[in-house]
């Protein structure tokens, strides 16, 4: 009988669809709940409210409700808010989240629970934040919050601005020129062994982090990189890959246009935070010194006082081509915290670069290239990049052209770059310099027993090698054939 009934029918079929539309609402009834018992919760704690205004009293604009807005739109707990903006970005085809009015968003700091609300203020003109946080919880972790506000903030705005880089020109009232900074290498398209580039990316993510301990060690929040090998292999655009993971202006400082030490202290100091700043050809210039300044500038320009006055957050490069006659006092652990070595391609380099070129990761002519650098030939990155390049369109045409080349213009190249692939470079080293660690980077600490061990291995190694006319070949290359 009540089966039958129509009326029953319809109330059984509302309900149903209800309960379904309950479920789904909100990605489910899981959500609800969860809404609804955190509501429940927070009637048994007392809680605090602080309000940031759009505007100061004065009609000014109050800084901190910009960077509190930041804040908030980069946490991830915006996608739970009931209504969220969804506007274009500053980077093509990019689209962010923003939060709407009267919305609230929740954020969890240090194991406590903070609120923020969204609103207009009395005038309903401007808008306005407000932070709740419970009272049991504000001593502990009020100020600690802001200001971690604050470093976000910071890093955010950091990521958002337009990169420069600069150039010295010789003008009376203008030291340096900015132009935009486009270049579009990164970390991932540079051709390196992927250990090394890992320890230089580790290597610039915790010198990001380090303001403090820096500070507490007495020391200037900079690094300095030196960066040697011939020309074409790379070093000009490991550059731009650190500044662009960086997110730091670049100052390409040209000794040349130099006149003295005294403009070169100047062109220092108007240097901004947040910066790499460039010296290329270092070896040369001290080779061909055509201009006032002097060895003793030039050392204070890397260490001296005004340096650690006025390099703070900064990254400072040099890129030679070779170090062997440069004086070890410019290199010392102090104006050099990190070497990094680019040689001529090996096999396993031009590996790297036909993946990227070409899209190619084993090919039939490959054993041939392979046996061509295991004689000694050898092309730099660029050298083989161009030709690769020229002949995209066939896989097989390129690698023919790369070993034509290694034929002719890259015979014997290898095998002068001997001292340098076996992990330490044997031309340049003295007693007491700085210990290379395989692949190429090596810093300023380290102990010498391990050192000098280090250092006669090798030299065993090297007399081992030569007596029995066997082929040279790079630490990272001996590990992959291993």
């Amino acid at each position: 009988m009540i089966l039958s009934n129509p009326f029953f029918l319809v109330l059984v079929t509302v309900c149903i669809f209800v309960a379904i539309r309950v479920a789904l609402y909100k990605t489910g009834l899981v959500f609800l709940v969860k809404k609804w018992w955190r509501r429940f919760e927070d009637c048994f704690h007392v809680y605090q409210s602080f309000k940031v205004p759009e505007f100061n009293e004065s009609m000014q604009e109050n800084h901190l409700y910009g960077r509190v807005t930041d804040y908030l739109n980069s946490l991830t707990s915006i996608e739970e808010s009931d209504f969220t903006n969804l506007v274009t970005g500053k980077k093509p085809n990019e689209i962010v989240l923003k939060l709407d009015r009267n919305q609230t968003i929740e954020d969890d700091f240090l194991g406590a629970k903070v609120l923020w609300e969204t609103g207009a203020s009395t005038d309903s003109t401007s808008r306005s934040l407000v932070l709740r946080i419970r009272k049991a919880d504000k001593r502990r972790i009020l100020r600690p919050y802001l200001q971690h506000i604050h470093v976000v903030a910071d890093e955010l705005e950091q990521k958002k601005r337009d990169l420069r880089l600069f150039m010295n020109v010789e003008a009376p009232n203008r030291a340096w020129r900015a132009v935009p900074f486009t270049h579009p290498s990164t970390l991932e398209t540079i051709t390196m062994e992927a250990d090394l580039k890992s320890k230089v990316k580790s290597d610039l993510e915790s010198f990001l982090k380090a303001r403090q301990y820096y500070h507490r060690l007495g020391r200037v929040w900079k690094r300095s990189f030196l960066l040697y090998g011939p020309s074409g292999t790379g070093k000009s655009s490991f550059v731009a890959a650190m500044a662009n993971f960086l997110n730091y202006d670049v100052y390409d400082l040209d000794l040349s246009r130099v006149k003295d030490d005294s403009e070169l202290k100047t062109l220092l100091l108007q240097t901004t935070t947040k910066s790499v700043i460039v010296i290329e050809d270092l070896d040369r210039y001290l080779s061909e010194k055509s201009t006032g300044l002097s060895f003793s500038g030039i050392s204070n320009f890397m260490d001296g006082l005004l340096n650690s006055c006025c390099a703070e957050e900064r990254v400072m490069v040099f890129t030679m081509n070779s170090k062997d006659h440069v004086d070890p006092a410019f290199l010392r652990p102090g104006r050099i915290d990190v070497h990094i070595h680019f040689p001529l391609c090996d096999f396993g380099a031009f590996k790297n670069l036909a993946t990227s070129y070409l899209g190619v990761k084993e090919h039939k002519l490959f054993s041939q290239v392979e046996e061509i650098f295991l004689n000694g030939s050898s092309l730099s990155p660029a050298e083989i990049g161009e030709l690769m390049i020229a002949n995209r369109n066939s896989p097989s045409r390129a690698i023919k052209s790369v070993i034509t080349a290694l034929q002719t213009d890259g015979d014997g190249r290898g095998i002068a770059m001997f001292g340098r692939r076996v992990g330490y470079d044997v031309g340049s080293r003295k007693s007491g310099d700085e210990m290379v660690e395989p692949g190429g980077v090596f810093c300023g600490e380290g102990a010498h027993t391990v050192r000098d061990f280090r250092k006669l291995y090798g030299f065993l190694r090297m007399k081992s090698n030569r007596s029995s006319h066997s082929q040279s070949f790079d630490a990272g290359s001996a590990n992959r054939d291993g």
